[in-house]
This record gives structure tokens, sequence and C-alpha cells, in this order.
């Protein structure tokens, strides 16, 4: 999710940037492409796509953020079915996206702010597709990881309905245990659960941050009642909506057919979700469970970098070394904050050991980032 708070201590380096919406900033002046690379110069009012249409199969958007909003940078599918997405593009700073794009009519999005539904573009994708998974080695990646995800949404399911069960029988005490325990295997696959549209924003969405017109549901609006209003008493219908939500997230998440791209990008953008919401406390902000959501993260991070492990031991060993490093470095730190079967209270933490944990997620995003490249060479 996104945040406000500690925006420069949280920024993660040696990537690519996208642009936002509303009024202000300077137009964004795009940098020379590289052969092969869409520039998309992002600014307060304006997403320019340096071209309209892409050779189907992979492609590398350079964003470059010229506005004085934070910005975020999609590629739809039709039904904003999301093939890729890059988010936390500050002022100033240029990251890249590199996707796999089957042929078929596409739209480009900048969103500033991170809100809304964007500023727009059509992005046509032409000619022949071999796809990455034609590549036997990557296409036991995918199968692996998508077992993975699996193995997390049966729990999901499970651990999910215990919390909803709680919530219905008036039951805060026991919801307050089992909400963050359902949130952990939700955060542990969140890339896989945002390609599917507006079904993220439902069940995961914050009050803040929602489109406008959307209503407050899913955990958070549960979260709000049972520590904020301290009233569940008409919680019901919104448990009974999350849970079905849920399971049709699920099915659809144990459906999908990933690119092993998205297991590359989905490892970068877990660790955007730590830097964005959980180190903040913006996520959890009123059962202050961040560190669950944390440790979530940073498991499915790992979990996608596992998957393609033989693929970077192959093509990328010093990649190999340095990732286990910096993945050891973070649990290392995290661990730190434990408390029991679970994690400390994120108010519990002091502003030095939450920049200490800050470090090491920016550490570990740098590695991490360059593997949707190795994929795709």
């Amino acid at each position: 999710m996104r945040t406000r708070i500690l925006a420069g201590l949280l920024v993660l380096a040696g990537l690519t940037a996208c642009s936002a919406d509303g009024d202000g900033g300077t137009p964004a002046k795009a940098p020379a492409a590289a052969p092969g690379k869409v520039t998309v110069a992002a600014a307060d009012a304006e997403c320019k796509v340096s071209v309209a249409q892409v050779n189907a199969g992979t492609s590398t958007f350079a964003i470059t953020n010229g506005g004085t909003k934070v910005t975020e940078f999609y590629v739809y599918a039709p039904g904003d079915r999301v093939m890729g997405e890059i988010e936390n593009i500050v002022p100033g700073l240029t990251r890249e996206l590199v996707v796999e794009l089957p042929p078929g009519a596409y739209e480009t999005a900048c969103k500033p702010g991170m809100v809304g539904r964007g500023i727009r573009g059509p992005l046509k994708v032409t000619g022949e597709h071999k796809p990455l998974t034609d590549d036997a080695a990557l296409a036991a990646a995918a199968a692996g990881y998508q077992r993975y995800v699996r193995s997390q949404t049966d729990a999901l399911l499970t651990k999910t309905q215990e919390f909803v069960d709680a919530v219905k029988a008036g039951d805060a005490k026991k919801a307050k245990e089992l909400y963050p325990v359902a949130r952990t295997y939700w955060e542990r696959i969140e890339p896989v659960a945002e390609i599917f549209g507006d079904l993220d924003p439902k069940i995961d969405g914050r009050e803040d941050v929602l489109e406008e017109g959307m209503e407050f549901t899913g955990f958070h609006r549960l979260e709000k009642d049972l520590w904020d209003e301290g009233d569940i008493s008409g919680s019901g219908p919104t448990a009974d909506r999350l849970m079905a939500d849920i399971r049709l997230i699920v099915q659809k998440a144990n459906a999908e057919k990933l690119s092993p791209l998205q297991l590359g990008n989905g490892a970068k953008e877990l660790l955007d979700e730590v830097a964005t919401g959980k180190i903040t406390g913006e996520e959890d902000r009123y059962s202050h469970t961040d560190l669950w959501d944390f440790a979530a993260n940073l498991a499915g991070s790992k979990a996608a970098v596992q998957s393609l492990r033989p693929v970077l031991s192959e093509r990328s060993p010093e990649l190999v070394t340095t990732l286990d490093q910096k993945f050891a470095a973070a649990e290392t730190a995290l661990e730190a904050h434990r408390s029991g079967d679970g994690w400390k209270a994120h108010n519990e933490l002091s502003k030095d050991e939450l920049k200490a944990l800050s470090d090491v997620i920016n550490a570990l995003a740098e590695p991490v980032s360059k593997i949707a490249a190795v994929v795709a060479a």
C-alpha cells in the first residue's frame, strides 16, 4: 500500500520511474531511450509514453517522474488486469519495469499521488510472441512458484474463514489474534492478487487511498471496527464480503499462468510494500501489526526469488550470492523484533529501529531490482 511518511528514508535505490496526476509539476523530459526501451515522461498532469506500439515479447519501460508527487506506472490488459506495475516513484527518479506482453491491446497508466485510475493511454502489441516459458528452466521456475501460491491460498482461505467467524460471533479478542495471521498469507502473495482489477482494493484497500466512490471494505475496514471503533456488532456483512472476495481471488490466482518476469517483478513489489506501508505504520494503522506484514512480504519475496534460483545461478551467480547475503541480513534485522510466535507492535519500535529496518530493505531491494533483466536476457 502507500506512504507519505518517511518518504526520503524509504526510497528504494537503483530503479526507474513514472509520474503523477493533478496540478503542478514541470513536464517531465524522458531520457533518450536505449535500444528496445520505451521511455515514459511522467508529470503531475501528464504521462507521455514514447511509443504507442511495441513488439510482442519483453518490453522495458523507463519511467521518469518530473512531477511533484510520488507516482506509479502500470501496464493494463483489458478489464484492468495488471501485466506489470511499479510503485513509489518519487519526483526526480527514474525506474524501469520489464514486462512480458503477448499480442493485443493494452493501456499504460501513470498514477500521480498513487491514487485513482491514473493518466491512461493506449498501447498496441503486435507480432510473434515466443513465451519466456518456452525455456524449460523458466517454465520450471514459474510452475514452482505457482505451487507456492497454491499453498499460501489454501492457508489464506482457512485462516480468513476463522477470522471472519470470530468477527461474526462477536469475539473481538479472538478476531484480533487472527487478523495478522490471516493477513500473513495474503501479504505473501499480494503481487499475484493485485493482477485482478479492483479485487485487491476491495480486500486490502485503506480508506485514504481508495478511488472516489469505492466502498471501504475488507481487512482494513474490519481492523478499524476492531481497534478504532471497538464495535463489531454490525461487521458481519463486511466479514462475509471479505470472505467472498477472498474465495474469488484465490480461484483466480490458482488459475493464473504467470510469466517468469512476474516472479522477479513481484519479489521487488513486495519489498516496495514494506517501504510504503509497513515501515511507516500506515498499513495497519489501527492494530499496529505492520511487522507481521513486513515478515510476510519478505518471505513472499524470497519465495519468488528461490523459484528463479536455478536460472539466476546459471546466468548471474554473483547476483545469487548477493541476494543470499541481503535476504539473510534483512531476516536477522527483523528477527530482533520478534515477540512470542509473532512480532512486536509497530508503535513499540523506535525511530532508530525503524531506520535500521528500512536500511536493510533498501540494501536488499537493489539486487532484487536486477532480477527481471536477468530473466528477460
